[in-house]
C-alpha cells in the first residue's frame, strides 16, 4: 500500500466530486462526522459551513478536526487530514470559495446561485490547517 506523494494527494483530492468526511468534536466530548463538499486553497482544505448547525457550532467551540477523503472503487486510496479549523464570516471571502465549491460540485451553471445560497447571512467559511496527513493509493493492490 504505497504512500501518495503530494502531487498526488492534490489531484486524488481535486479530481471528481469525492466528498470530505469531516469529524468535530461535541461539548460531550463524542465525535460528530457529516460530509462537506470542499476545495483546496494552497495547503489548506476549504469549505462551508451554517454557523449554527451541529458542526459549526463545534468549531467555533474546539476548532480541532479530522477529515477522509476516499474513492469507492478499486484498487482503492484514501486520504486523512488531521487539523485546525480557521472560520470566517468575510463577505467577499465567502462568496469567493462558495461560487468555486459549488462551480465544482454542481457545475458552472449553477455556481451562482448555490454560491449565493452558501454565502449569506449565517454562513461561515472554514479553512483546515492541517498538523498530519495520512494519505495511500492502491490500498488493494498486491
Amino acid at each position: 500500500m504505497p504512500e501518495m506523494t503530494d502531487a498526488e494527494r492534490r489531484k486524488f483530492l481535486l479530481e471528481g466530486t469525492k466528498t470530505g468526511k469531516l469529524a468535530t468534536v461535541r461539548k460531550d466530548g463524542s465525535p460528530h462526522v457529516v460530509p462537506v463538499w470542499y476545495e483546496l486553497d494552497g495547503d489548506s482544505l476549504v469549505f462551508t459551513t451554517g454557523a449554527e448547525t451541529v458542526k459549526g457550532k463545534n468549531l467555533k467551540r474546539d476548532p480541532r478536526v479530522s477529515l477522509a477523503v476516499d474513492d469507492q472503487a478499486p484498487p482503492y486510496s484514501f486520504v486523512m487530514i488531521e487539523g485546525t479549523a480557521e472560520l470566517s464570516e468575510d463577505p467577499g471571502e465567502l462568496y469567493h470559495w462558495a461560487v468555486r465549491i459549488a462551480g465544482r460540485y454542481m457545475g458552472e451553471a449553477e455556481a451562482e446561485a448555490y454560491g449565493k445560497r452558501n454565502s449569506g447571512e449565517g454562513e461561515m467559511l472554514v479553512r483546515i490547517t492541517p498538523s498530519k496527513i495520512i494519505s495511500y493509493r492502491d490500498v488493494t493492490a498486491w
